[in-house]
């Protein structure tokens, strides 16, 4: 992993995108057979305001360390990387899952967690988003792709994405008086 994205300036906006891939075929009954292939990812558009060069010049220059989507990187999308909820303590998991579960008992939550918040297990690369409010477990989607330990901690805030670039040219664009644009996709590669 080659750092992490820059934090500043920040993205004037952030549109995150959830893909999971199904496989739907109709019958000339129109009756519907569908079958989710058990996979999951996010992606995120990042759109900068205008910048100066020097504002610019240190995204721009992570952008192409990366070899175009070949490198990943750690991304706190600044939006959305922390709960919604009043919440406070160290979350830990209680008793572990096992891979595939879409519930993980915790213990150590103070207050609750919302429905659409971020969360990640410290031995997971992945990140999973609550489907319900939580207090003493939590419900996520996708089902975990490996098993949660017992005691395992749990990251609810600044929650970091493991990233690359979402295609291999990055352009920007300026113009007087040297102020430049750009936007970047990023996807999730757990």
């Amino acid at each position: 992993m080659a750092g992490t994205f820059p934090a500043s300036p920040a993205p004037s906006s952030i549109k995150v995108g959830s893909h999971q891939p199904t496989l739907v075929s109709t019958a000339h009954s129109l009756k519907r057979q569908v079958r989710t292939r058990g996979v999951q990812r996010w992606s995120f558009e990042l759109q900068f305001p205008p910048m100066t060069r020097a504002e610019f010049a240190p995204i721009f220059a992570h952008c192409v360390a990366q070899q175009g989507q070949f490198g990943t990187f750690s991304f706190v999308p600044h939006t959305v990387s922390s709960s919604r909820g009043t919440v406070s303590g160290s979350v830990t998991a209680d008793g572990g899952a096992a891979a595939g579960a879409s519930t993980v008992a915790i213990t150590g939550l103070t207050g609750t967690l919302k429905a659409g918040d971020f969360v990640k297990f410290a031995g997971h690369a992945k990140v999973y988003m609550l489907t319900a409010d939580a207090t003493t477990s939590l419900s996520i989607e996708p089902p975990l792709l490996s098993a949660v330990a017992s005691g395992e901690a749990v990251s609810y805030t600044d929650v970091a994405f493991t990233c690359a670039l979402g295609a291999d040219v990055n352009e920007y664009q300026t113009g007087a008086p040297a102020v430049y644009a750009f936007q970047v996709a990023l996807i999730e590669v757990p």
